[in-house]
Protein backbone atom coordinates (compact mmCIF):
# COMPACT_ATOMS: atom_id res chain seq x y z
CA UNK A 1 0.00 0.00 0.00
CA UNK A 2 1.33 3.33 -1.41
CA UNK A 3 0.45 6.66 0.29
CA UNK A 4 1.13 9.85 -0.78
CA UNK A 5 -0.49 13.20 -0.24
CA UNK A 6 -2.79 13.55 -3.68
CA UNK A 7 -3.61 9.52 -2.86
CA UNK A 8 -4.81 9.68 0.37
CA UNK A 9 -8.26 10.99 -0.28
CA UNK A 10 -9.06 8.69 -2.64
CA UNK A 11 -7.71 5.59 -0.48
CA UNK A 12 -9.90 6.76 2.62
CA UNK A 13 -13.03 7.05 -0.66
CA UNK A 14 -12.14 3.83 -1.56
CA UNK A 15 -12.08 2.13 2.19
CA UNK A 16 -15.78 3.59 2.50
CA UNK A 17 -17.15 0.96 0.37
CA UNK A 18 -19.60 3.29 -0.59
CA UNK A 19 -21.40 3.43 -4.25
CA UNK A 20 -19.48 5.51 -5.76
CA UNK A 21 -15.96 6.71 -3.93
CA UNK A 22 -15.94 9.74 -6.25
CA UNK A 23 -19.41 11.37 -5.09
CA UNK A 24 -17.50 10.82 -1.78
CA UNK A 25 -14.61 12.65 -2.54
CA UNK A 26 -16.69 14.84 -4.58
CA UNK A 27 -18.61 16.07 -1.57
CA UNK A 28 -16.09 16.23 0.69
CA UNK A 29 -14.25 18.76 -1.36
CA UNK A 30 -17.62 20.56 -1.65
CA UNK A 31 -18.13 21.01 2.71
CA UNK A 32 -14.52 21.54 2.44
CA UNK A 33 -15.03 24.34 -0.18
CA UNK A 34 -18.24 26.18 1.63
CA UNK A 35 -16.32 26.31 5.10
CA UNK A 36 -13.53 27.83 3.31
CA UNK A 37 -15.42 31.12 1.94
CA UNK A 38 -17.52 30.78 5.38
CA UNK A 39 -14.02 31.13 6.99
CA UNK A 40 -10.85 33.66 6.86
CA UNK A 41 -10.52 33.19 3.32
CA UNK A 42 -13.53 35.52 3.08
CA UNK A 43 -10.71 38.78 3.94
CA UNK A 44 -8.42 37.74 1.37
CA UNK A 45 -8.28 39.30 -1.49
CA UNK A 46 -8.02 36.76 -4.53
CA UNK A 47 -10.81 35.06 -3.26
CA UNK A 48 -13.02 38.01 -2.82
CA UNK A 49 -12.10 39.32 -6.28
CA UNK A 50 -13.24 35.23 -7.77
CA UNK A 51 -16.37 35.74 -5.70
CA UNK A 52 -17.33 39.20 -6.89
CA UNK A 53 -16.48 37.60 -10.72
CA UNK A 54 -18.44 34.51 -10.43
CA UNK A 55 -20.70 34.40 -7.59
CA UNK A 56 -22.43 30.81 -6.30
CA UNK A 57 -25.29 28.99 -7.96
CA UNK A 58 -28.70 28.56 -5.98
CA UNK A 59 -27.07 25.13 -4.76
CA UNK A 60 -24.29 26.23 -2.91
CA UNK A 61 -25.96 29.72 -1.89
CA UNK A 62 -28.26 26.89 -0.28
CA UNK A 63 -25.17 25.51 1.38
CA UNK A 64 -23.86 28.86 2.33
CA UNK A 65 -27.27 29.85 3.97
CA UNK A 66 -27.58 26.55 6.05
CA UNK A 67 -24.02 26.52 7.18
CA UNK A 68 -25.26 29.54 10.14
CA UNK A 69 -22.38 32.34 9.25
CA UNK A 70 -24.84 34.95 8.17
CA UNK A 71 -22.20 37.70 8.40
CA UNK A 72 -19.42 35.98 6.75
CA UNK A 73 -22.25 35.08 3.73
CA UNK A 74 -23.19 38.92 3.34
CA UNK A 75 -19.65 39.98 3.03
CA UNK A 76 -19.65 38.09 -0.25
CA UNK A 77 -22.93 39.22 -1.33
CA UNK A 78 -22.27 42.82 -0.59
CA UNK A 79 -19.20 42.79 -2.90
CA UNK A 80 -21.04 40.83 -5.31
CA UNK A 81 -23.99 42.88 -5.69
CA UNK A 82 -21.85 46.09 -6.34
CA UNK A 83 -19.53 44.24 -8.93
CA UNK A 84 -23.03 42.60 -10.62
CA UNK A 85 -24.82 46.09 -10.80
CA UNK A 86 -21.52 47.86 -12.55
CA UNK A 87 -21.30 44.98 -15.21
CA UNK A 88 -25.18 45.47 -15.71
CA UNK A 89 -25.20 48.88 -16.10
CA UNK A 90 -24.71 48.85 -19.38
CA UNK A 91 -26.94 46.00 -20.34
CA UNK A 92 -29.54 48.88 -18.45
CA UNK A 93 -28.57 50.94 -20.97
CA UNK A 94 -28.69 49.35 -24.04
CA UNK A 95 -31.89 47.64 -23.00
CA UNK A 96 -33.79 50.79 -22.57
CA UNK A 97 -32.36 52.40 -25.30
CA UNK A 98 -33.58 49.42 -27.53
CA UNK A 99 -37.09 49.87 -25.75
CA UNK A 100 -37.78 53.26 -26.73
CA UNK A 101 -36.67 52.53 -30.46
CA UNK A 102 -38.92 49.36 -30.63
CA UNK A 103 -41.98 51.33 -28.64
CA UNK A 104 -41.55 53.97 -31.17
CA UNK A 105 -40.60 51.72 -34.23
CA UNK A 106 -43.59 52.28 -37.00
CA UNK A 107 -44.40 49.96 -40.44
CA UNK A 108 -41.08 51.39 -42.11
CA UNK A 109 -38.99 50.63 -39.23
CA UNK A 110 -40.21 46.80 -39.65
CA UNK A 111 -39.43 46.38 -43.47
CA UNK A 112 -36.34 47.69 -43.55
CA UNK A 113 -34.98 45.21 -40.69
CA UNK A 114 -34.63 47.60 -38.09
CA UNK A 115 -36.83 46.51 -35.51
CA UNK A 116 -35.17 42.71 -36.02
CA UNK A 117 -31.89 44.56 -35.37
CA UNK A 118 -33.54 45.90 -32.06
CA UNK A 119 -34.92 42.50 -30.75
CA UNK A 120 -31.53 40.74 -32.06
CA UNK A 121 -29.83 43.41 -29.14
CA UNK A 122 -32.31 42.39 -26.75
CA UNK A 123 -31.48 39.02 -27.30
CA UNK A 124 -27.84 39.66 -26.88
CA UNK A 125 -28.37 41.42 -23.80
CA UNK A 126 -30.50 38.91 -22.27
CA UNK A 127 -28.23 36.10 -23.14
CA UNK A 128 -24.88 38.52 -21.34
CA UNK A 129 -27.45 38.32 -18.17
CA UNK A 130 -28.17 35.07 -18.23
CA UNK A 131 -24.12 34.04 -18.46
CA UNK A 132 -23.53 36.52 -15.58
CA UNK A 133 -25.64 34.68 -13.58
CA UNK A 134 -24.75 31.02 -14.63
CA UNK A 135 -21.49 31.11 -13.36
CA UNK A 136 -20.26 29.76 -9.85
CA UNK A 137 -16.87 29.60 -7.88
CA UNK A 138 -17.47 26.56 -6.08
CA UNK A 139 -18.40 24.60 -9.07
CA UNK A 140 -15.57 25.43 -11.01
CA UNK A 141 -13.17 24.99 -7.59
CA UNK A 142 -15.23 21.83 -7.15
CA UNK A 143 -14.85 20.16 -10.96
CA UNK A 144 -10.95 21.53 -10.94
CA UNK A 145 -10.47 19.04 -8.04
CA UNK A 146 -12.12 16.48 -9.19
CA UNK A 147 -10.38 16.14 -12.84
CA UNK A 148 -7.05 16.00 -10.51
CA UNK A 149 -8.30 13.48 -8.35
CA UNK A 150 -9.75 11.33 -11.82
CA UNK A 151 -5.55 11.73 -13.02
CA UNK A 152 -4.28 10.58 -9.38
CA UNK A 153 -6.97 7.45 -9.52
CA UNK A 154 -5.48 6.35 -12.39
CA UNK A 155 -1.80 6.65 -10.87
CA UNK A 156 -3.03 4.40 -8.42
CA UNK A 157 -4.81 2.25 -10.59
CA UNK A 158 -1.56 1.30 -12.57
CA UNK A 159 0.95 1.76 -9.73
CA UNK A 160 -0.56 -0.31 -6.19
CA UNK A 161 -2.08 -3.71 -7.30
CA UNK A 162 -3.84 -3.51 -3.99
CA UNK A 163 -5.91 -0.32 -4.39
CA UNK A 164 -6.88 -2.06 -8.23
CA UNK A 165 -7.98 -5.19 -6.44
CA UNK A 166 -10.15 -2.92 -3.80
CA UNK A 167 -11.83 -0.78 -6.54
CA UNK A 168 -12.53 -3.95 -8.53
CA UNK A 169 -13.95 -5.74 -6.10
CA UNK A 170 -15.88 -2.89 -4.54
CA UNK A 171 -19.46 -1.39 -5.45
CA UNK A 172 -18.65 0.59 -8.56
CA UNK A 173 -19.11 4.50 -9.17
CA UNK A 174 -22.27 6.45 -10.45
CA UNK A 175 -23.59 6.55 -13.68
CA UNK A 176 -22.07 10.10 -14.36
CA UNK A 177 -18.62 9.47 -12.49
CA UNK A 178 -18.85 6.11 -14.70
CA UNK A 179 -18.75 8.34 -17.88
CA UNK A 180 -16.01 10.79 -16.51
CA UNK A 181 -13.54 8.11 -15.73
CA UNK A 182 -13.98 6.86 -19.01
CA UNK A 183 -13.51 10.00 -20.71
CA UNK A 184 -10.18 10.47 -18.47
CA UNK A 185 -9.16 6.74 -18.76
CA UNK A 186 -9.22 7.82 -22.63
CA UNK A 187 -5.96 9.99 -21.58
CA UNK A 188 -4.17 8.42 -19.04
CA UNK A 189 -4.48 4.36 -20.20
CA UNK A 190 -2.35 2.71 -22.90
CA UNK A 191 -4.33 1.06 -25.46
CA UNK A 192 -4.24 -2.65 -23.87
CA UNK A 193 -4.39 -0.87 -20.41
CA UNK A 194 -7.61 0.75 -21.61
CA UNK A 195 -9.24 -2.14 -23.27
CA UNK A 196 -8.58 -4.02 -19.74
CA UNK A 197 -10.06 -1.22 -17.84
CA UNK A 198 -12.75 -0.77 -19.88
CA UNK A 199 -13.87 -4.23 -19.48
CA UNK A 200 -13.32 -4.47 -15.96
CA UNK A 201 -15.38 -1.35 -15.04
CA UNK A 202 -18.14 -2.70 -17.39
CA UNK A 203 -18.36 -6.15 -15.56
CA UNK A 204 -18.44 -4.13 -12.44
CA UNK A 205 -21.07 -1.85 -12.95
CA UNK A 206 -23.25 -4.45 -14.90
CA UNK A 207 -22.79 -6.29 -11.83
CA UNK A 208 -23.65 -3.33 -9.16
CA UNK A 209 -26.56 -1.62 -11.16
CA UNK A 210 -27.77 -5.28 -10.86
CA UNK A 211 -27.89 -5.30 -7.74
CA UNK A 212 -29.24 -1.86 -7.46
CA UNK A 213 -31.92 -3.07 -9.22
CA UNK A 214 -32.55 -6.07 -7.06
CA UNK A 215 -33.05 -3.72 -4.23
CA UNK A 216 -35.28 -0.84 -5.37
CA UNK A 217 -37.14 -3.61 -6.99
CA UNK A 218 -37.54 -5.69 -3.45
CA UNK A 219 -38.48 -2.17 -1.60
CA UNK A 220 -41.52 -1.93 -3.82
CA UNK A 221 -42.54 -5.65 -3.21
CA UNK A 222 -42.26 -4.62 0.61
CA UNK A 223 -45.46 -2.71 0.11
CA UNK A 224 -47.78 -5.56 -1.75
CA UNK A 225 -49.09 -7.23 1.16
CA UNK A 226 -47.86 -10.64 0.11
CA UNK A 227 -44.63 -10.17 0.81
CA UNK A 228 -45.24 -7.71 4.03
CA UNK A 229 -43.70 -10.70 6.40
CA UNK A 230 -40.66 -11.16 4.17
CA UNK A 231 -37.29 -9.91 5.16
CA UNK A 232 -36.66 -6.49 4.33
CA UNK A 233 -33.04 -7.86 2.89
CA UNK A 234 -30.36 -4.76 1.76
CA UNK A 235 -33.60 -2.78 0.37
CA UNK A 236 -34.97 -0.15 3.41
CA UNK A 237 -32.56 2.70 1.34
CA UNK A 238 -33.00 1.52 -1.92
CA UNK A 239 -34.67 4.71 -2.98
CA UNK A 240 -31.81 6.27 -2.18
CA UNK A 241 -28.84 4.50 -3.44
CA UNK A 242 -31.03 4.40 -6.35
CA UNK A 243 -31.24 8.05 -6.62
CA UNK A 244 -27.53 8.40 -6.12
CA UNK A 245 -26.50 5.22 -8.26
CA UNK A 246 -27.99 7.36 -11.29
CA UNK A 247 -27.11 10.59 -10.83
CA UNK A 248 -24.90 10.85 -8.32
CA UNK A 249 -24.46 11.78 -4.53
CA UNK A 250 -27.81 14.13 -3.76
CA UNK A 251 -29.71 12.61 -1.02
CA UNK A 252 -29.98 10.36 1.93
CA UNK A 253 -27.01 9.35 4.16
CA UNK A 254 -23.71 11.80 3.48
CA UNK A 255 -21.42 9.55 1.76
CA UNK A 256 -18.55 10.42 3.83
CA UNK A 257 -18.87 9.02 7.40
Amino acid sequence: MKYHIDTIPIWDAAKLDGECLMCALERRTELGEAERYLGASVMEPDTRIQVNKRGFCRKHHGMLFGMSNRLGHALMLESHMIENRERLAKSWQALEKAGEQLEAAGLGDKLNGKVKGLKDSVKKEAAAIREMAGTCVMCDTIQDNMTRYMHTFFHLYRSDTEFRTKFSAGKGLCIPHTGQLLETAAEELSGKELGAFVRALAASEKENLDRIQEDISWFIKKFDYRYEKEDWKNSRDAVERTVNKTRGWCVGKEPNE
